[in-house]
């Protein structure tokens, strides 16, 4: 990564994804000495300081964040120069960064990942699994994934999936024993199984109908940020989801899971690729966009 001749820059990238010296080292391939000294050559020439150290982690000061917002986007294209310049048609190379919601990849990215590698071997994928919304072009990755009303403006959005729904659900076992709702506001009355947003409230369960749209606060048996843990709650009988409908096909077809309230559940844009149309395109993002569309 470091025969561009940038080598402290690119050292201050690798430590701020990484948040160590140490696995930065093992991503750039050198010593964990070596890159202390980069950082500190670097920041020594700076007069500032780009990063706060403990003996437990790594992070950027707020001029290192915005020393790397300006220098990431840089670097990434000096990299995709030197990577497009030694392929050749028809066979990218070289290394695309993803960063994309949690639980997305056991949906339907693991399979597109493995055969989009299969067919292009001189291909490298890194995919960074998060929550929150990032600045994908600050963070260093060539794009993003998330749902498609969630995307900027400013982005080119390529659709990965068809349009989604939410559904209320539990076991039949559960409304037997709770009644089953009738309105949303009856949800109030029930035990959620709520995801957990990074602000650290809980989510807000969107209901609309006949152009009237509701915020439901269901009262929470569980709330936790991992999906497949709040299907597993659901599916053991402790309370009401609120799960994406892709996710429970099976489930409400053999009867395991009920959906209620589906009038109320209507169907949304859901997820695509994104990435910044005023840059150069990598050769690499190139093909896996193709990819995509074929695979559609």
């Amino acid at each position: 990564m470091h025969r561009s001749g940038l080598i402290e820059l690119e050292v201050v990238m690798a430590v701020m994804r990484r948040g160590s010296f140490r696995a930065a080292a093992q991503e750039l391939g050198m010593s964990p000495t070596a890159v202390s000294n980069a950082i500190a050559g670097l920041e020594s020439r700076l007069a500032i300081r780009l990063f706060h150290r403990t003996t437990r982690s790594v992070a950027l000061t707020e001029a290192g964040q915005r020393f790397v917002a300006r220098i990431g986007p840089a670097l990434r294209e000096i990299q995709h120069a030197h990577e497009e310049i030694h392929s050749v048609p028809d066979e990218p190379s070289g290394t695309l960064r993803l960063n994309v919601p949690q639980a997305v990849g056991q949906l339907f990215l693991d399979d597109l990942l493995v055969r989009f590698l299969a067919r292009y071997p001189q291909m490298r994928m890194e995919v960074a699994s998060e929550a929150k919304m990032i600045d994908v072009v600050a963070e260093g990755y060539d794009a993003g994934i998330r749902l498609a009303e969630s995307i900027p403006q400013d982005m080119i959005a390529v659709p990965l999936t068809q349009d989604i729904r939410m559904r209320v659900v539990a076991t039949p076992e559960w409304f037997a024993a709770h009644d089953t709702p009738q309105t949303p506001d009856d949800l109030r009355q029930h035990q959620g199984i709520c995801m957990r947003m990074s602000s650290g409230g809980n989510y807000r369960w969107e209901l609309s109908r006949d152009g009237e749209r509701l915020s439901v606060a269901v009262p929470p048996r569980l709330s936790t940020t991992d999906l497949f843990t709040s299907i597993a709650a659901v599916r053991a009988g402790l309370g009401v989801g609120f799960l994406p409908g892709f996710y429970i096909e099976e489930d409400l077809r053999t009867g395991r899971l009920v959906s209620v309230l589906d009038e109320w559940t209507q169907p949304f844009k859901g997820l695509c690729l994104y990435y910044p149309g005023h840059r150069h395109i990598p050769v690499g993002l190139q093909a896996f966009i193709a990819f995509i569309r074929e695979s559609r």
